[in-house]
């Protein structure tokens, strides 16, 4: 199933997309948040579909991002042996996870404002995993997928000066708009997410082309590794890292205003950003 939200910025709507039809699902949830996937929701918008009692959309509309803004949005850094490689380090030997703040969640095609001063922001194309039940002191990583709703495209923006001239990371993660999401949410028995391949462009040229395979650490690997640590609650997103073939490998310019950048995920869909 994929689930996705549309309308202006702040007053999106949920709805289910199915084949080249777009279903409402405001006959059974506001929104597509943390007590939405809790409750059963997935299960239910399937259900509805089924019923056939969700109204079709006809509108061509903005495309806000899957979820409702998250509680919290933890990232792993360098879970990609080769752009750890391009980033100056070695491969990690445990999970290296930073945060972003949650008002950097918007829509898969939003502008991109480049921050003022600002010459060093990035494109980092990621797996998102959207938490659907509380996880919390797991077992084993085999516990793992009970608790993801799904899976959504990101693009991690990054200012690297901002990010790299201390270890909080952060700072250069959290400017507003910087983590384009989207355009859908798909539920685990849409794709295989351990294997899809991800890419992404700047102005038409190819820079970055992977697989989740690569993953250093693998999805639930660090579904485990951070329910050990902190209480992951439902509606929360994990970015799982970006592949080699970013601006910091020193291969690429940096973006700048005029710029379009795509990224895309097999199975999750394709974003399109214009930088300002």
């Amino acid at each position: 199933m994929r689930l996705a939200r549309l309308g202006p910025l702040g007053a999106e709507f949920p709805v289910v997309l199915d084949g080249d039809r777009v279903h409402d699902l405001r006959p059974l949830t506001a929104d597509i948040d943390g007590a939405f996937l809790a409750s059963g929701g997935v299960a239910r918008a399937r259900q509805a579909l089924t019923d056939g009692i969700l109204p079709l959309v006809d509108d061509e509309l903005r495309v806000g991002a899957p979820i409702a803004r998250p509680s919290a949005v933890y990232c792993i850094g360098m879970n990609y042996a080769a752009h750890a490689a391009e980033s100056g380090s070695a491969p990690p030997d445990e999970i290296v996870m930073f945060m972003k703040a949650p008002n950097t969640v918007v829509g898969p095609d939003d502008t991109v404002t480049i921050p003022a001063g600002s010459v060093t922001t990035d494109w980092e194309v990621e797996l998102g995993i959207v938490i659907g039940a509380p996880a919390y002191r797991l077992d084993s990583p085999a516990q793992a997928r009970a608790h993801i709703a799904g899976f959504v495209l990101a693009n991690d923006l990054s200012e690297r000066d901002w990010q790299m001239a201390t270890t909080q990371w952060g700072k250069g993660k959290s400017a507003p708009g910087f983590c384009p999401l989207g355009p859908w949410l798909a539920t685990p028995d849409e794709l295989d997410a351990d294997d899809v391949r991800l890419r992404s462009w700047v102005n038409g040229e190819p820079r970055q082309d992977s697989h989740t395979a690569d993953l250093i650490f693998s999805i639930d690997t660090i579904v485990f590794d951070l329910s050990r640590h902190l209480r992951l609650e439902p509606g929360d997103l994990i970015l799982t890292g970006t592949p080699e073939g970013v601006a910091l490998s020193g291969r690429f310019p940096y973006l700048r205003p005029g710029d379009i950048v795509e990224v895309e995920i097999e199975g999750l869909g394709r974003q399109r950003q214009v930088c300002a």
